[in-house]
């Protein structure tokens, strides 16, 4: 029989099946599920636990990649030996004692717990394909040893031709597999790229900080340049010095803006205008989610295969953060400069991973989960607008909801600064930002009282008490402002 150590807490940031996986793995651990026990079904287990099935499929699946449970076919799942390690005082395993909870981000500098996660970064881990990815993944394990040895640099093959073919028809993107670099982050890949450019960079003001820090870490000076309802300003891009310019076109972040079409033409003229001397790097980082309306084609392909545009992605978004693949496509006259300087490099993604999502991809699985995915992302979106609308009414202005994870709401009236009322909602126990903190340069632009909230990781079922939580907060800091 089990008796879990911990409660599982749908307002964690910690993912349910996670959770349950750390109390199954305490328990096993202290001896409390002895070696040969059967473990309960997973619909019984989740109809006792009030979880998903999923929830309770992805917490076996992860016990028995480790070694805890055994599966036998048309039996179930068994616990296996497990013999007690020398000083062993923390049973728990992988679960954090709770004093170094705070290291893990899970608790905010205010010293409450997180509610309600509304970082930009979070997605719904209960999306992810357990498994139809973990039967995949074990077919190659068994089938694909070869699959130890050294890969290429840019990454296999498979993969770089299954994103090409994918790209082509959902992005628009043109180029061939040789153009694409697989590696472990968007950030990674950056640093890669950057060397190969020269001179300043222009960057969004407000935008992405880690673009801005990779590119200044590699030797880049940035040129903050100001966004408005079309997103970054080419105006103020041609009169700056900058060479090289980072830029989220399909949704601006954190703003969410769309570029429109002759903005777009405009930003390749400009690169146009000195061949081989002008780039811009194209951060393609969400296009996948767009609810309303049919995407604009990627700038890439609109530059098309050997024009200046280098083009960045992840399945960050998409699959799960955890996942660490992303890809770049170069334009052809890039890759002798690529092929010089990294070559002797070794592939910092596993084999089996990328193999594994090449057959995702490939076999559409990719495509049909993404449509499930819009389709629950789209529901949370309406149901935290109508429930921020119902708190607040007309005290609240949101935007950027046709795409990506996020939203911006926007307090009206006389309101105190976005990084007070952020401060108000830390100590309520919401994570979320304040517009003003992704601003690099110049905030007198800022919207005042505007919130950044990521609605990736909020359970379904929290949009009403978000809102009425996230309401006390903001009029507890608007009635200390007022005094």
């Amino acid at each position: 029989m089990l008796h879990l150590t911990t409660a599982l807490d749908p307002a964690s940031q910690v993912p349910l099946y996670e959770q349950l996986y750390r109390s199954l793995v305490a328990e096993i651990r202290a001896g409390q599920l002895p070696a040969g026990t059967r473990m309960p079904g997973k619909r019984s287990l989740a109809e006792a636990l009030s979880v998903s099935v999923n929830t309770v499929d992805g917490a076996y699946q992860l016990l028995a990649a480790e070694g805890y449970l055994a599966s036998r076919p048309r039996s179930g799942f068994y616990v296996q030996e497990y013999p007690s390690l020398p000083g062993e005082k923390n049973p728990g395993g992988t679960g954090e004692p709770p004093e170094t909870a705070a290291k893990t981000g899970e608790i905010p500098t205010a010293g409450q717990p997180v509610r309600y996660d509304l970082s930009t970064s979070g997605v719904d881990t209960g999306l992810f394909p357990f498994r139809t990815w973990a039967r995949l993944q074990k077919e190659l394990l068994y089938t694909s040893p070869d699959l130890l040895a050294r890969g290429d640099p840019k990454g296999d093959v498979q993969l770089r031709q299954a994103l090409t073919e994918y790209l082509a028809e959902y992005r628009g993107v043109r180029c061939t597999p040789d153009q694409i670099v697989v590696g472990a982050g968007m950030e990674y890949l950056l640093s890669l790229l950057a060397p190969l450019l020269t001179g300043p960079a222009a960057v969004e003001n407000p935008g992405y900080p880690r673009a801005r820090r990779v590119l200044e870490n590699s030797g880049h000076s940035c040129r903050f340049l100001p966004v408005d309802e079309g997103g970054l300003s080419v105006t103020d891009l041609a009169s700056s010095d900058a060479a090289v310019c980072y830029v989220t076109p399909s949704h601006q972040f954190p703003t969410g803006v769309t570029m429109p079409a002759p903005r777009r033409a405009e930003l390749l003229g400009w690169a146009a205008a000195r061949p081989g001397q002008r780039y811009i790097i194209e951060d393609d980082y969400d296009s996948e989610f767009r609810f309303d309306t049919r995407p604009l084609p990627s700038l890439q392909g609109m530059a098309g295969a050997d024009g200046p545009v280098i083009y960045l992605s992840t399945v960050a978004r998409s699959l799960a953060p955890g996942i660490r693949i992303a890809y770049m496509v170069l334009p052809q006259h890039l890759l002798p400069a690529w092929e010089k300087r990294y070559a002797l490099y070794s592939g910092t993604v596993s084999r089996f991973e990328q193999q594994t999502l090449a057959r995702f991809i490939g076999e559409g699985y990719f495509t049909r989960h993404l449509a499930r995915s819009r389709v629950a992302y789209k529901a949370r979106r309406n149901a935290l607008a109508q429930a921020l609308a119902e708190a607040f009414g007309p005290a609240v202005r949101l935007s950027g909801l046709h795409t990506g994870l996020h939203l911006l709401a926007q307090f009206t009236g006389p309101v105190p600064p976005d990084t007070v009322l952020a401060e108000a909602a830390r100590q309520a126990g919401i994570r979320l930002a304040a517009l003003s903190s992704y601003y690099m340069a110049d905030s007198s632009s800022c919207p005042s009282g505007t919130l950044v909230l990521g609605y990736g990781a909020l359970e379904d079922g929290l949009c009403s008490s978000l809102a009425e939580t996230l309401k006390k907060a903001c009029t507890a800091a608007w009635e200390v402002s007022s005094r």
